[in-house]
């Protein structure tokens, strides 16, 4: 199935420990921008571009370090992020720069001149949880083989 013809894409939920819900409101709320919906003692829900993440709270969690080549990088895994807008990337890279965020894989354009070809960017929440995001040229190259 393509992109063209799937059906409109829904909100995707995903939930996470973080072992400092303090730091991950900063790091979500303030630095990312993300809204926050629900919350407890122990989550808080983020507004991640129309997606629903879920921080809870394991004191004790910490994050295994875990990479796999790609492209000739070290990826961190697991990690989740969003496919943006050439520009929306764009700006959280420039955002995140003008923060001093540590990259893990700075901005860059991986695949150059390949299908598949993207603007891609690693770093970690202060709990240790990678996040990855990323941008196409088109929308069409995110599933393309060939």
């Amino acid at each position: 199935m393509s992109i063209e013809s799937a059906p409109p894409l829904r909100p995707f939920h995903l939930a996470f420990p973080v072992h400092d819900l303090d730091a991950a409101r900063a790091f979500y709320g303030d630095l990312m921008g993300c809204e926050e919906g629900r919350s407890d003692s122990r989550w808080i829900d983020f507004n991640l571009y129309g997606h629903q993440v879920v921080t809870h709270l394991d004191e004790n969690y910490a994050a295994l370090p875990v990479i796999n080549p790609v492209d000739g990088e070290q990826v961190p895994v697991p990690h989740f992020g969003v496919v943006l807008t050439r520009a929306e990337w764009q700006a959280l890279a420039d955002r995140l720069s003008a923060a001093a965020i540590r990259f893990v894989i700075p901005p860059t354009i991986r695949f150059e001149g390949q299908v598949g070809e993207q603007a891609t960017m690693f770093f970690q929440d202060p709990s240790g949880n990678a996040l990855e995001f990323k941008a196409f040229a088109s929308d069409d190259q995110l599933f393309a083989k060939d």
